[in-house]
């Protein structure tokens, strides 16, 4: 029932319009914990953190937690290292000027006792790290950001004003940041969105140019047709506590690509990145100088700090006749691992928000076109491919995840994945068997700065998790680690049994 529907009814009522009909009866209690597991499980733990907790969880094949950290801040990304430490990217609960969803400004570094060995912190008015983290074999991590770009200043881009919120725009950004112990870090390495666009709108503007013969660039205007979240959907994400209370459908517009992972590929020396508003993963080149990401030549692909490729949604630039939209609110684009099956494929977990056909997840796997020199093959006028699907899984409808989520493949071929909306975590075999199925029973009890909880009622689900990750036993960061179950368990959170939506 639609809020004015809600509204009208007593009115309706009282003028005798319609008789007053008994509640509907409440949908079935959703149960929690282990609800499947089947010897074809991969072997190992599972780590994840829920959206609204400060404490983060190591779980057994059997749904019994084997070790947890208990924190200050809520988590966004969790990074199990070799050293058997914990790198995360937490929520700092006094954040300024960004209220869009997904916002962080912390990273830090546990121990297994859960001590703080390590936090840099970015968080400003006009800048703020934002959902993922990756750390790199060097031993330095990449973290996206937010940065303010002035309504002056986007128009002046070729931002078209009736797509432009007061408050101006906020484009990404991506660091490499070498940590400085026990405190701080130096950025080593950065790339800004705002550095590679284009736009068609205003040619007195900066940036003017045919978006279909730049497909390296970002037309600036790309996502002024992309469907806008609905005031169901942003009171959706605050009772997630997604994003704060006080967020206003501007602050959801300010926030117009929406980036929520990144991933590296070591060989290659690429990152891949998730932009959902527009249906889109990008890759650019990482051995670029930071003078070369600023631009269109160097680096090992030659081609600065452009797009090398993107996938997902041709009309972003021009190139969409015949090519339908392939992704809808994507999350957690992977490179699959060498030595694992599909080996330098991509895995998406695809939300499925807006899907023509219907709302329903999935986890999609493509094939890029990678040519021997790391670039990507493009035929003149026409979209980057596949034009197929190399594997897919639909996740069943009644697990459909609108926001957050993610996949990972694992190495006995099986995928894992997190339905993250409503806190289902699963993994399925290539045929698409669910052989394990764990539904986060573990609520939100994070405080805010002023010591109240970010979530304040139930409308929602209080179970979300943003992430899950499968921990195999032989990983080196668990090594000499006791992980037999605790006893007792962490209790249940209260809300454990509250009615499915």
């Amino acid at each position: 029932m639609t809020r004015l529907a809600c509204a009208l009814l007593p009115i309706l009522l009282l003028a005798g319009s319609a008789p007053a009909q008994p509640p509907a009866p409440p949908p079935p209690l959703q149960p929690r914990g282990l609800i499947a597991k089947t010897p074809r499980v991969a072997p190992g733990y599972v780590l994840f953190t829920p959206i609204l907790s400060d404490t983060i969880y190591l779980l057994n094949n059997d749904g019994r937690v084997v070790h947890r950290w208990k924190t200050a801040y809520s988590s966004i990304s969790l990074y199990l290292l070799p050293n058997g430490n914990l790198l995360r990217g937490a929520r700092d609960p006094e954040a300024l000027g960004f209220r869009a969803g997904g916002a962080g400004g912390i990273v830090q570094e546990l121990d297994w006792d859960g001590k703080v060995v390590w936090e840099w912190r970015l968080s400003e008015a006009t800048r703020i790290l934002h959902h993922d983290i990756e750390p790199l074999p060097n031993g330095n991590l990449l973290a996206i950001g937010w940065e303010t770009k002035s309504r002056e200043e986007a128009l002046r881009a070729g931002r078209r004003p009736d797509a432009l919120p007061e408050q101006g725009l906020h484009p990404e950004f991506v660091l490499e940041v070498e940590p400085v112990r026990p405190e701080g870090g130096k950025i080593v390495w950065e790339w800004h969105v705002w550095d590679h666009l284009v736009q068609d709108h205003d040619p007195k503007a900066a940036n003017h140019g045919d978006p279909a013969a730049h497909p390296e660039r970002l037309d600036l205007n790309a996502d002024a047709g992309a469907p806008a979240l609905s005031p169901e959907e942003i009171e959706q994400l605050k009772a997630l506590g997604y994003v704060p209370e006080d967020a206003e459908a501007a602050d959801i517009e300010a926030d117009f690509l929406h980036m929520n992972a990144v991933d590296y590929h070591p060989e290659l020396d690429q990152l891949a990145l998730s932009v959902p508003t527009l249906g889109e993963i990008w890759i650019v080149d990482h051995s670029t100088t930071r003078a070369e990401a600023a631009g269109s030549k160097g680096g090992r692909a030659g081609k600065g700090g452009d797009l090398l490729y993107r996938w997902g949604n041709p009309s972003s630039y021009g190139r969409g006749a015949g090519s339908p939209l392939r992704l809808f609110y994507q999350h957690d684009v992977r490179w699959i691992p060498p030595g694992q099956a599909g080996a330098g494929n991509l895995t998406i977990f695809n939300n499925g928000r807006n899907r023509p056909e219907g709302p329903w997840s999935s986890v999609d796997q493509i094939v890029p076109p990678l040519r021997p020199d790391g670039t990507y093959a493009l035929a003149d006028g026409k979209p980057f491919g596949p034009a197929d699907l190399a594997w897919t899984y639909r996740v069943p409808e009644d697990r459909f995840a609108p926001f957050i989520s993610g996949s990972e493949r694992l190495a006995n071929g099986n995928t894992i994945l997190c339905a993250g909306t409503g806190g289902v975590l699963l993994e399925v075999t290539p045929p698409g068997e669910i052989v394990w199925e764990y539904r986060n029973p573990f609520g939100g009890d994070v405080r805010l700065a002023d010591g109240s909880l970010p979530q304040p009622g139930l409308d929602a689900s209080p179970f979300a998790v943003f992430r899950a990750s499968r921990i195999p036993p032989d990983h080196p960061g668990l090594a000499g680690r006791t992980l037999a179950p605790l006893d007792p368990q962490p209790a249940w959170a209260e809300q454990a049994t509250t009615r499915r939506r």
